[in-house]
């Protein structure tokens, strides 16, 4: 071992230079760091199954340059679809001061973060008209403290009609499966019945509104020989998809839906729009209002992607020959 012999200026250097470390260090321990923004996520939803749902929410904030757990947080709130819970905790997430609320996934959720609150900025993502529904005063101009993305599914329900006739083109009867209680359902309905007239179609409206009312409605479509089956657009129908998809493929019913979830799940077919890319839209506004844009200024986003899924193995097990002009339609094709 070598020992180096250090000269008295050299080692008054290197005192005088350790001397002035310490001064430093209290300054970088000290210092300030900007606050972690908070982000209120609240759906009516559960979250086994919103995983697509909340990951691409989760896209769109990176767009804007954010990204959970690195520079900001999110506060998770499902409401396991019991509506009655969400007052509650849309106020508890107020009391957190969040930055923004995110309410995804139910008008009764934006409906509830909006009368907790006319100061936090609230981004939703709905899939009724946000005006006739009292989210905001109108698309291009939300006003308040309030905007988001809308799929708009109601003006799709003739769609579906014409899409169901397609797949089964000898049907002269459709039942459509309506929730009484939810405002954008029976909105849906109204609009598949006047569709139907200029189709030729008689319909059969079935209500909805539990999971028994479910078993009922297809027991009514079984005994009077009704050709098809629509479902309106409503949360309700999405908890119970597997409890729809099973029933349809149980009473040999050919069955439209609104999303394509239920396809996914064993379902014959659906139209809508694609949820998972307004969920995105979603996620972006609130990384814009994150960067100091208001919600007032930001106009409510209309849909920019449909998607027509088609399961052909359901398809088969029906005995339906799925026309050419369907599967060349067709976003997605499930064997």
């Amino acid at each position: 071992m070598q020992f180096v012999q250090l000269k008295r200026r050299d080692v008054i250097a290197l005192l005088g230079s350790a001397a002035a470390v310490p001064t430093l260090w209290p300054l970088a321990a000290g210092a300030q760091q900007p606050a972690m923004p908070v982000i209120g996520f609240i759906s009516a939803r559960s979250p086994t199954d919103s995983e697509a749902m909340a990951a691409a929410f989760r896209r769109g904030l990176s767009e804007s340059g954010f990204i959970e757990g690195r520079n900001v947080a999110i506060e998770y709130r499902w409401a396991e679809y019991h509506n009655e819970r969400l007052p509650a905790m849309v106020a508890d997430l107020v009391r957190l001061k969040v930055a923004v609320i995110a309410a995804i996934s139910g008008t009764p959720t934006v409906l509830a973060a909006k009368a907790a609150t006319a100061t936090t900025p609230i981004v939703f993502a709905i899939g009724s008209d946000p005006v006739t529904s009292g989210v905001v005063n109108s698309l291009n101009r939300p006003g308040g403290n309030v905007t988001g993305v809308t799929f708009l599914s109601v003006p799709l329900g003739p769609k579906r009609l014409e899409l169901l006739r397609d797949i089964v083109p000898k049907a002269t009867t459709v039942a459509v499966l309506v929730n009484p209680e939810a405002a954008v359902s029976t909105a849906d309905a109204t609009n598949v019945e006047a569709a139907a007239l200029s189709l030729g179609l008689q319909t059969y409206l079935l209500s909805a509104s539990t999971e028994a009312h479910i078993e009922d409605a297809f027991k009514v479509t079984v005994q009077r020989r009704i050709d098809a089956l629509l479902v309106t657009a409503d949360l309700f129908f999405i908890s119970r998809s597997q409890k729809l998809v099973a029933l349809a493929a149980h009473n040999a019913i050919p069955v439209i839906y609104f999303d394509r979830e239920f396809v996914v799940a064993g379902g014959l077919m659906s139209y809508g729009t694609s949820r998972t890319e307004a969920f995105r839209q979603a996620g972006s506004y609130t990384g814009r209002i994150l960067k100091r844009d208001k919600a007032s200024d930001l106009p409510v986003m209309l849909p920019t992607k449909f998607e027509l899924v088609i399961n052909l193995k359901s398809a088969r097990a029906l005995g339906l020959s799925v026309p050419t002009t369907l599967l060349v339609a067709a976003d997605e094709v499930i064997e």
